[in-house]
């Protein structure tokens, strides 16, 4: 009888301190590669870690049985890696396209978590830290790669605090380059990069220009496009997509477009919760705060302020910084006094997460799950996407 993904779990569970290591994503990885060419990458390093629990006489059997909401593929059109995987957007999306992942690395052990309960595998850390050449072949290669270095108030921030922006920004900024050098070892026959829409035209073009060229020398045809979510999700949320297809594989010729929006309309009021907990509605203080601090912003001309949402409209696009205060997505509340945040299930809903998809008793916090989804993809968008590369690359798969 085949083992469980609950066994794993176990192991992983009896690790406490080594949980979120390179060894214990070997051994995940290995497992989801079921003996297939992509497991050699892993087998050593998983087999190695294992040999720490023979006192639980753990054994194993491969084909795993998987108990997460979604394991991987079986039967397989193609292969993908998922890098600065957050909570798995880009996994969901070309999963239903029957694509199976091979690789993931996510560097935030909070974000780790919420993947592993959902995909039954634990990302690999640091990206720049991780051998191009220890990732195994892939057809295709999708990252969102940090945004704050070239979003607008990222940008904004940086410049206040006289920090740099961009490439100079030596922590984020250059891990584009770390996408390169995967692309250059590896030669996958197609990527797909998102990003903020300022990251066109960051330093007055300049950046998009590097990225551009970059991806060009490399031996892609490069294609981009800003899509906003309204047409997806009750929320505008504007980003730019970056696709591109191996010279090496395709002619000059690649018959691509970007998908065209669908015609429906998104209400807020339709990813609401019924009787969300009293804990989101905002304090006397705080509600006080953000109506001093909008009213004292809008007499020096400025934008900045809450956004109390109209329920038959869409929502601001929601941030990282949400857990803060919820200042840019306010729910009102009728009979109450003061307005409400959304719920992390809301946030879900409005990211277009799957129903199934777990963030209850993973033991992961409201803020922690609200940086991640204002960090995350718009799932559908990314599927629409996907749907159209899949339209190239199945020609050659």
């Amino acid at each position: 009888m085949s083992s469980s993904y609950s066994k794993i779990r176990q192991v992983l569970k009896f690790d406490k301190t080594n949980r979120y290591t390179k060894s214990a994503a070997a051994l995940t990885h290995f497992f989801q590669s079921n003996g297939e060419n992509s497991g050699v990458y892993f087998r050593n390093e998983a087999e190695e870690y294992l040999k720490k629990f023979a006192d639980l006489n753990f054994q194993y059997e491969l084909p795993i049985v998987y108990d997460v909401p979604f394991p991987p593929v079986e039967n397989p059109d193609f292969t993908f890696i998922d890098l600065f995987a957050g909570i798995g957007g880009f996994r969901i999306a070309f999963q239903e396209i029957n694509g199976k992942c091979v690789f993931s690395s996510e560097w935030d052990k909070y974000a780790q978590k919420t993947y592993e309960a959902n995909f039954g595998e634990i990302p690999f850390g640091d990206i720049t830290k991780i051998n191009e050449y220890e990732i195994p072949d892939h057809d295709v290669l999708v990252a969102g790669f940090p945004c704050q270095p070239f979003s607008i108030a990222g940008v904004s921030k940086k410049n206040a605090l006289g920090k740099e922006h961009g490439f100079l920004d030596k922590t984020q900024g250059t891990l584009f380059f770390d996408i390169a050098r995967i692309l250059k070892a590896k030669q996958p026959k197609a990527f797909l990069l998102e990003n903020v829409k300022n990251l066109k035209s960051h330093d007055r073009g300049k950046t998009y220009k590097v990225i551009y060229e970059t991806l060009n020398k490399l031996g892609y045809q490069v294609f981009s496009k800003v899509l906003d979510a309204r047409y997806y999700v009750p929320q505008h949320r504007e980003r730019i997509f970056i696709v591109g297809f191996s010279n090496d594989y395709f002619d000059n010729q690649i018959d691509f477009s970007f998908p065209e929006p669908p015609e429906k309309k998104y209400r807020i009021k339709d990813i609401l919760e019924n009787n969300p907990e009293s804990k989101y509605t905002l304090s006397d203080h705080l509600w006080k705060y953000l109506q001093e601090y909008a009213l004292k912003h809008r007499a020096k001309g400025n934008g900045f302020g809450f956004g109390l949402t109209d329920l038959d409209g869409i929502a601001r696009t929601l941030s990282a910084r949400y857990y803060k205060d919820g200042s840019e997505i306010l729910i009102p509340q009728g009979n109450k006094r003061n307005p409400r945040r959304l719920t992390p299930e809301e946030c879900k809903r409005l990211m277009g997460y799957p129903d199934k998809f777990k963030i209850k008793d993973i033991g992961v916090s409201d803020t922690q799950l609200y940086k991640q989804f204002g960090n995350s993809v718009v799932v559908p968008v990314v599927r629409s996407v996907a749907s159209s590369m899949y339209g190239v690359l199945s020609q050659i798969l």
